[in-house]
């Protein structure tokens, strides 16, 4: 009894072994792939959020179903090296809380038993429910948040896709000598203009280096909290220091206060050179339109790459039909491109063991023409960062965002300097 006891137990861990090493061997015992997936559904930024859930349900349409489309994972229903396995996700709102994500993040882990994590956007929460993803083993990928520091920490279960600051400041900058060039001007000053969480103040730091580096001179440098129910102190200051550039580092509702209060103080900036998050979601621009004329923002996403990049209108109808007529925009394409990602490591893992997940991020070498981003690819180093990533910029013209940097991808010409509120019509 014992010898036959003993044999079952050597069998049982050898084919727990076999799962682990050998691609497609786990797929009898993954039916589904749960995925845990962070965001902030409510509050301010809430809509971001939802745009977030919207492109990970068109992503899931598209690994689950069949669809003749060159995108990974589409010519099969399900995870096709894990028997067919469709993927399900388990969502949760963080509210744009450190503790709330970390809460969640473990909660999801312990309770949920999800394979990997993805999220949150906001880098102060991507900070902590990393943290719980590092000590408890499990796979974390980040589409979306853009603070240096995240790859930066020495983790071993932390993967990016999307480009961080340091990758958009250096096109922001030479983007600004570019333009010099062209426009026949010079630019002596800028002043940054950052909320305080991680990655308003990541960002502020890494501008304020660039600045120095490219001969800037940072006339002012003003941290306000995020959800501030004024900025008039702020704009009394940059109208003292009257900036060449102003920098600003901010989210969703502090994008529509400092519009609206640079407007009602006759604030004038000749050029607003802003650091993605508020000033590409799609809420600023309805809400602010043409109020917001002339904002240059870094992105790593514009629609009028779509002649370039054929999967782009395609990607964006079936995101239209789940969104209720919204177009893609930068968070929910760097989503639907993230969670591909993911998803297509846990495929060619053949497993759902996270040190198998873990080893196909790493082996990722996604091409481009897979992508409707304008990277050259997705390839990790190991800080888990996406070396193929390329920053575009874009301006707000007439109500509508249009790629003008790099200016060979330029669809139309830098309206340079931003009309002053007594010139708009």
């Amino acid at each position: 009894m014992n010898r036959r006891m003993c044999g079952r137990g050597m069998l049982a861990a050898l084919a727990v072994l076999v799962a682990l090493v050998v691609p497609g061997v786990a797929s009898a015992q993954a039916p589904e792939v749960v995925i845990g997936v962070l965001y902030p559904m409510t509050g301010p930024v809430g809509q971001t959020g939802i745009d977030a859930r919207n492109a990970i349900n068109v992503a899931l349409d598209i690994i689950n179903n069949r669809h003749d489309l060159r995108l990974p994972l589409a010519a099969e229903a399900g995870l096709p090296r894990l028997g067919g396995a469709k993927v399900r996700v388990v969502v949760v709102d963080h509210q744009g809380k450190p503790d709330i994500g970390q809460a969640e993040a473990e909660r999801l882990i312990t309770q949920e038993k999800v394979h990997a994590l993805f999220g949150a956007y906001f880098s102060s929460v991507t900070n902590t429910a990393s943290q719980v993803a590092e000590r408890m083993g499990v796979p974390f990928l980040n589409a979306d948040s853009s603070s240096p520091a995240l790859t930066e920490r020495g983790f071993q279960w932390f993967f990016r896709t999307s480009p961080h600051d340091r990758h958009f400041s250096v096109v922001m900058f030479d983007f600004l000598k570019a333009l010099e060039q062209r426009k026949k001007v010079k630019f002596k000053t800028v002043a940054i203009l950052n909320e305080n969480t991680a990655f308003g103040s990541d960002s502020a730091k890494v501008q304020e280096e660039f600045a120095k580096k490219y001969g800037y001179e940072v006339v002012a440098r003003l941290p306000f909290k995020s959800g501030s129910p004024t900025l008039d102190a702020e704009i009394g200051r940059l109208k003292a220091a009257s900036p060449d550039v102003l920098l600003p580092s901010i989210y969703t509702s502090d994008a529509i206060l400092f519009t609206r209060a640079a407007k009602n103080l006759d604030y004038n900036p000749k050029l607003i050179l802003a650091q993605d998050a508020g000033y590409t979601d799609p809420k600023f621009v309805a809400e602010m339109g043409r109020e917001a004329e002339g904002a240059v923002t870094r992105a790593p996403f514009a629609m009028d790459l779509a002649t370039r990049k054929p999967l782009i209108p395609v990607v964006n109808d079936m995101f239209r039909r789940q969104s209720g007529g919204r177009d893609l925009s930068d968070v929910p394409a760097r989503v639907f491109t993230g969670f591909l990602v993911l998803a297509d490591a846990i495929n060619r893992a053949g497993s759902t063991a996270p040190a198998a997940i873990q080893k196909a991020l790493r082996e990722t070498n996604m091409p481009a023409e897979q992508l409707i981003m304008p990277w050259t690819g997705v390839r990790f180093d190991e800080t888990g960062q996406n070396t193929g990533v390329r920053a575009i910029l874009m301006q707000l013209r007439g109500g509508t965002y249009y790629t003008v940097y790099p200016f060979e991808l330029a669809a139309q010409e830098v309206l340079y300097p931003i009309p002053k509120w007594s010139e708009r019509k």
